[in-house]
């Protein structure tokens, strides 16, 4: 069995229904970090819809979190949700700004890690952490069913 990620009638993906439960679950998590609507809905009938424009914004808020720490536990924690999370966007056709991404990170920084070697901060250069999410993202897509 599996279920359906959709926008209007076009599948994005149509993962086995462990890894679409696994994935709402992970969304709810960073629905309530990042305070904002993930744009994905319920699963209904092994289908679930998804707000373009509500992900598009989530998605953004997503990846500038992502951006903005150097915490190796929470980077490790996030990388696979984020990774399918850009995929999922890429076939949706959301535009990301990869440009603004990469620049220095807006905001504070977040979860600071601090060791014996000093405190962690994402990279100066945005350039290969995005490098990283997109080539993280195409790995994924090419697994990703529709």
């Amino acid at each position: 069995m599996s279920q359906y990620f959709d926008i209007g009638d076009e599948t994005l993906w149509n993962p086995s229904n462990g890894a679409a439960r696994l994935f709402l679950r992970q969304v709810e998590v960073f629905e309530a970090e990042l305070g904002l609507p993930s744009g994905i809905g319920p699963m209904r009938n092994d289908e679930c819809q998804i707000d373009p424009a509500i992900f598009g914004v989530f998605v953004h808020a997503l990846l500038a979190r992502h951006r903005r720490t150097g915490h190796t536990i929470i980077l490790a924690l996030s990388e696979g949700f984020v990774g399918t999370v850009v995929a999922l966007a890429q076939r949706a056709g959301t535009d990301i700004d990869w440009g603004r991404l990469e620049a220095s990170p807006d905001g504070p920084l977040s979860d600071v890690q601090v060791s014996a070697t000093g405190v962690s901060a994402p990279p100066g250069d945005g350039g290969p952490w995005a490098a990283a999410v997109r080539a993280r993202a195409a790995e994924l897509s090419r697994g990703m069913a529709r």
